[in-house]
């Protein structure tokens, strides 16, 4: 099992969550769409949320400001955390708006609110998991879609709360967070998704 734990944490990279957030927005939401704004939105996506931040990456890590995807050391967060910052503020203000996907739009609300907690944390010398911000973030936007469609997900639900321990076992296993670390970081994915459900549900 445990060789099998570090396979959590790339599975579910960060990076990832805002595809999959959109794969579950489109499946249990987005029903009256044609195939070209399916097409278009998951394009604006995978650029914005995927390969921006991946060529980004690549730029980093020549001058040498990171070591690799996990980015381990606080100094390591401060620009990648920035550039997430950026990348969803321009998000939700030019294509996920919340006239066109009112319900993607404070998924995305609540993921900026996140990096922006993260970010704040990391003056404080404190790297929450991201990790956790995403997988947690993940499962009440699961979770409120299948509420506001009154759709029955229990069983993808009880899946994704398994993989909220598994990711945090995971993370564990590769040493990269303390249990603390592991807390705030679900917590600061929890909490800003919790209360936006407030204003979309």
């Amino acid at each position: 099992m445990k060789k099998i734990l570090p396979f959590f944490s790339y599975l579910f990279h960060p990076i990832f969550i805002p595809l999959l957030g959109t794969v579950f927005y489109v499946l249990l939401e987005a029903k009256y769409f044609t195939l070209l704004q399916y097409l278009l939105l998951f394009l604006q996506i995978i650029i914005i949320t995927f390969l921006l931040p991946i060529a980004f990456f690549y730029l980093l890590r020549t001058f040498g400001k990171i070591e690799n995807v996990m980015l381990s050391g606080i100094s390591q967060r401060k620009i990648p955390l920035l550039l997430q910052l950026m990348l969803f503020a321009v998000l939700i203000q030019k294509s996920i708006t919340i006239d066109r996907f009112p319900s993607l739009y404070f998924f995305f609300l609540g993921g900026l609110l996140s990096t922006i907690f993260t970010f704040l944390l990391l003056y404080a010398k404190f790297k929450a998991s991201i990790h956790m911000i995403g997988i947690s973030s993940l499962t009440v936007f699961i979770i409120g879609l299948s509420i506001h469609n009154q759709i029955n997900t229990i069983n993808t639900v009880a899946f994704f709360v398994i993989m909220n321990g598994a990711v945090a076992s995971s993370r564990l296993y590769m040493e990269a967070h303390s249990n603390k670390e592991l807390l705030v970081g679900f917590l600061c994915g929890l909490i800003p998704q919790t209360a936006l459900l407030y204003f979309w549900l």
